[in-house]
């Protein structure tokens, strides 16, 4: 099973909506054939290492990372392609949420006589599709906060330069970052100050998955059309309905797609554009800046990840990496759990699970 884990990580940044999913066929204690799911619309991993296995599969053993699907989507159901193969026994980590599945696929093989057996390694499994559980449980994406940052909290200085507070190997690490998610979000005021592409750069061409579809958060269409951002394909503006209709009208011109949305407390409640996002398959979404856009993504309770990028300075005065949060009592604070550090050249990455003290409702 830790084979078929590590396969399936080969899938990452190429097969969202879909999860990822590794399999590996035994026979006589011997590895006959193993596969992955490599990219959306392509074959499933049963599928790969059925194929490669071929007659040796007879009487053999499955081992998958999550429940053979059993519903015909891009692919044709893998619990039928398992049962033709003769396969005698499957092992899978986890079930599948997916209610087109959800526990359909471990009866099918059952009910065809096949033993199956489910949990191994389960909590690696779960930690390797958390954004493709947290999609299927909840609509919404997994959402990752990054922040590059100085020592003393600041991501820019007073005179709004920001380019590079970070260093070489951090700004690395965020592009593979990048590269694995559906999306990447971003304030108004970032487009104004450093008019971002929001692509995948910072690596080898051959290392490089996708570029994520990038959104800017902006109220009141204030950000340029022209902006670089907004020349990439599919790029999204999310716009409140009171938005001049003439700007509007500018980003649709220009090839922009505009979500428009109701007004909560004077601006986007942001639980309504992860949920339009995830009803658009977007399972995953990073939100890179700037202050304003942090705090908010974390009064509204969205955020499930922190990505924080110090590096070694001091500027004092500038531009806090998060802005207001309205905390007044220690309890009431937002505390990070399940914290790991890692050293990025000079820099340190400080990574760490949200846990909010209440929901906000």
């Amino acid at each position: 099973m830790g084979r078929a884990l590590r396969l399936a990580r080969r899938g990452l940044g190429r097969v969202s909506p879909n999860p990822l999913v590794g399999a590996v066929v035994v026979q006589d204690g011997a590895v006959v054939g193993e596969g992955a799911h490599l990219r959306l619309g392509e074959a499933h991993a049963e599928q790969r290492a059925l194929v490669q296995a071929a007659e040796k599969s007879r009487g053999a053993t499955l081992f998958v990372t999550l429940e053979p699907c059993s519903h015909h989507g891009r692919t044709p159901p893998c619990t039928d392609s398992v049962i033709r193969a003769g396969i005698g026994r499957v092992v899978c980590a986890m079930e599948d949420p997916d209610p087109r599945v959800s526990g359909g696929g471990i009866r099918q093989l059952r009910d065809a006589g096949l033993e199956v057996e489910v949990g191994v390694l389960r909590h690696r499994a779960e930690q390797l599709n958390e954004a493709y559980l947290k999609h299927r449980l909840s609509g919404h994406p997994f959402v990752i906060l990054k922040l590059a940052q100085s020592l003393d909290g600041r991501i820019a200085t007073s005179s709004g330069q920001s380019r590079w507070i970070t260093g070489e190997p951090s700004r690395r690490h965020v592009h593979d970052w990048r590269s694995r998610v559906d999306a990447i979000a971003v304030g108004a005021s970032t487009v104004v100050s450093d008019n971002p592409q929001l692509d995948v750069r910072h690596l080898p061409r051959r290392a490089r998955r996708r570029d994520p579809r990038p959104i800017v958060v902006d109220g009141q269409l204030r950000a340029p059309p022209e902006a670089r951002v907004f020349a990439r394909e599919g790029a999204i503006v999310a716009a409140l309905d009171s938005a001049s209709p003439e700007r509007q009208r500018m980003f649709a011109d220009a090839g922009v797609e505009v979500w428009r949305f109701g007004e909560r407390n004077g601006r986007i409640d942001l639980r309504d554009l992860t949920l339009k996002a995830g009803k658009g398959g977007m399972t995953s979404l990073i939100i890179e800046g700037g202050g304003r856009l942090a705090a908010a993504a974390l009064k509204d309770g969205i955020v499930d990840r922190v990505m924080i990028y110090v590096a070694p300075r001091l500027i004092g005065e500038g531009v806090n990496a998060i802005g207001q949060l309205d905390t007044v009592e220690l309890d009431k604070a937002i505390r990070l759990e399940q914290v790991s550090t890692r050293r990025l050249g000079d820099d340190l990455l400080y990574t760490a699970d949200v846990r909010y003290p209440c929901s906000r409702d």
